[in-house]
């Protein structure tokens, strides 16, 4: 018996990395998992993002532990995708109890150079993706008295980094909305909070480019000579946390254990964090 039976859970961006282990993590305490991902590539993104044989192998991932899933192509920069996804969700699940807004792009210019483009995509995915993903959910939510919306920021929505201040600035921003729509839902039996993790080992870390972010004069950096550069960001002597530490703490926060926790944020950062004054 899980502690989600007879939940439904949607998932933005869970074809691989952390949408994945969420939506294993969902399903194997019991719920039906309904998740979107891009499934292409988005030009200014310098690692190779997901694709639909991802989103189809994390269907039969979800499906292999006996329970429905639905997983839909849908770019959470377009409104209407997102729309559909959730009303497609809810057609063939019956319901909408939890919310994990977790699509996200990583991609790295000074702001001096930055692309227009470069610039709207990161916006578009990281910050309005969340919006466009709450907007839709809540009304059902709200309709049924219940939800649990769970946002993925990140420490870098605590500071300040260089060379992805679009990141930054996306990062900060999901953190404002939380804060402000949990303050508007608060009556409505929704809670709405954030997780803020340090690296993650995803591909959206472990790639060349992110590696050069740390070690700008290497020519063709390793995830060996990387790993030294990212530990020295956490007190906890990890170079990345893994996914399912971001999942557990997405179930605890959606579990009956949290239910009086909304617009928070919960660092899980092997001790980025500890630093910092909130």
């Amino acid at each position: 018996m899980g502690k989600f039976d007879g939940k439904v859970v949607l998932i933005t961006g869970g074809a691989r990395g952390q949408g994945r282990s969420h939506a294993l993590k969902f399903a194997g305490e019991g719920a039906d998992v309904a998740f979107c991902d891009i499934a292409s590539q988005i030009e200014t993104v310098p690692y190779g993002m997901s694709k639909e044989s991802d989103l189809a192998d994390t269907v039969k991932m979800v499906e292999d532990l006996d329970r429905r899933c639905v997983g839909v192509r849908a770019d959470v920069r377009d409104r209407d995708q997102v729309d559909e996804f959730v009303t497609r969700a809810r057609s063939e699940l019956g319901r909408v109890d939890f919310l994990l807004a977790n699509a996200g792009i990583f991609s790295f210019s000074p702001v001096a150079e930055m692309s227009d483009t470069a610039w709207n995509d990161m916006i578009g995915t990281n910050l309005t993706g969340v919006f466009h993903a709450m907007r839709a959910v809540l009304p059902i939510m709200i309709e049924q008295n219940f939800g649990r919306i769970v946002a993925t920021s990140s420490m870098a929505g605590k500071g300040g980094f260089g060379t992805i201040g679009h990141y930054v600035a996306a990062k900060w921003g999901v953190i404002g909305l939380v804060k402000s729509v949990a303050m508007e839902v608060a009556g409505n039996g929704i809670t709405v909070n954030a997780v803020c993790p340090t690296t993650v080992n995803t591909d959206m870390i472990q790639n060349e480019a992110a590696y050069k972010l740390f070690l700008p004069d290497a020519a063709k950096p390793t995830k060996d000579e990387a790993s030294a550069a990212f530990q020295s960001l956490n007190t906890i002597p990890v170079p990345w946390v893994e996914s399912i530490d971001i999942s557990n703490t997405m179930a605890f926060l959606c579990s009956d254990e949290a239910r009086y926790i909304t617009g928070e944020t919960i660092a899980v950062a092997a001790g980025q964090n500890a630093a910092n004054a909130g």
